[in-house]
């Protein structure tokens, strides 16, 4: 297998890795060439991080940047009568599953001579950044529209983060990352978590992760919440190299979650009509704008997979039910439970399935919107 390169996938041109980059020269977004994956032999047991898949990443930089990401707790439960595995993904330092891609994006950004970053996000994506560029002694800042509440940026300041507020709308706030990132005198970095492929190689591990948990099995299915569509690529890119080094027989199915009022892929998915955006309680997931969708797609259709779109109401429950099971995670989360009693009522998904329920935030991001649920003024 020839050395890792940047992929645009949808016309197949190639860039070498050794310059920095995070999207094509026409502004398309990459993805990067097939890797070999690693064998069960090359896990390095020692690690108690994502580290321990070391091996499969597209290289390793002699100075990591970590804190202990990844190794989550995969838990058994039952969910509307059925047994369920919830991957605890908040089990993090930042507080999400997003560690996972900032550790190895910033870790290999580093050893290619970047000190410097830039991120568009209020929410979890801008928390981990902050928090990688702190362990790493790399600089930060972090695009956030002008009406986020500062309940949402005190994490990322408190990191060290210069935060820089943007009017109007999360899509405004997203042009202007586009553009400072575009910046010629490449004073900063643009390392979006939406962008960089480098990202997806840290969210990949989380599929390597399960496989180890289930004890070198791949499960029957994947339930994940799904925004701009970084966790099911990962466990599209993860799942396909396990595939190909032979580890496992089949790729398992993978289903995005997403709310009605903002689920533009699973519309995509499920062949409906466009609709336009509207307030959602599963916020971390309200992209109307997802740059990868066809390769989103190709994954959930590779893996014979789907999408569910979810109502509020039943995002709520969900919530609230997680809570009660002692689970205490944001209500964009919660999708991914609310989305497996609907593929159980459908008889999509069987009971006597192996299927993992992937929550990948912690409530305590979210104490308002729980409030919110529990009639609460705080």
């Amino acid at each position: 297998m020839q050395d890792p390169a940047y992929l645009d996938p949808r016309s197949g041109r190639t860039w070498p890795l050794s310059e920095p980059r995070w999207c094509g020269p026409e502004g398309q977004p990459l993805l990067l060439t097939d890797l070999p994956g690693l064998k069960r032999d090359e896990i390095a047991a020692g690690e108690r991080s994502l580290w321990r898949y070391a091996a499969a990443l597209p290289f390793r930089p002699e100075s990591r940047i970590s804190l202990g990401e990844g190794c989550t707790p995969l838990v058994a439960g039952e969910w509307n009568g059925a047994p369920v595995r919830f991957k605890c993904e908040w089990f993090m330092p930042s507080g999400s599953f997003k560690d996972r891609g900032a550790s190895v994006m910033l870790s290999l950004l580093r050893a290619q001579g970047i000190d410097h970053v830039l991120e568009d996000s209020s929410g979890n994506g801008g928390a981990a950044i902050a928090t990688y560029a702190a362990a790493g002694g790399m600089k930060a800042r972090i695009l956030v529209p002008e009406s986020t509440s500062p309940a949402k940026t005190v994490q990322s300041r408190a990191m060290g983060a210069a935060i820089q507020l943007i009017p109007g709308s999360r899509q405004d706030c997203a042009d202007a990352a586009l553009a400072q990132g575009n910046d010629p005198a490449k004073e900063i970095f643009y390392a979006s978590h939406n962008w960089h492929p480098f990202f997806l190689h840290g969210t990949k591990t989380l599929a390597y992760e399960l496989w180890e948990d289930l004890g070198f099995q791949a499960p029957d299915n994947v339930i994940v919440p799904c925004g701009a569509g970084s966790n099911v690529l990962g466990c599209g890119i993860g799942f396909s190299e396990l595939l190909r080094t032979g580890e496992i027989v089949r790729l398992p199915r993978i289903f995005a979650a997403q709310p009605a009022h903002c689920g533009p892929i699973a519309r995509a998915f499920l062949g409906e009509a466009p609709a336009a955006p509207r307030p959602t309680i599963a916020e971390g997931t309200a992209i109307a704008q997802p740059i990868r969708t066809p390769e989103v797609l190709d994954v959930l259709h590779g893996s014979q997979g789907g999408a569910v779109l979810l109502e509020e109401e039943e995002i709520a429950a969900a919530t609230g039910a997680l809570a009660r099971q002692g689970l205490y995670v944001e209500p964009t989360c919660a999708q991914a439970a609310a989305a497996f009693a609907r593929l159980l009522a459908n008889g999509t998904i069987g009971r006597d399935e192996t299927t993992v329920v992937v929550l990948t935030g912690s409530g305590l991001k979210a104490t308002q919107r729980h409030a919110e649920l529990l009639g609460l003024t705080l």
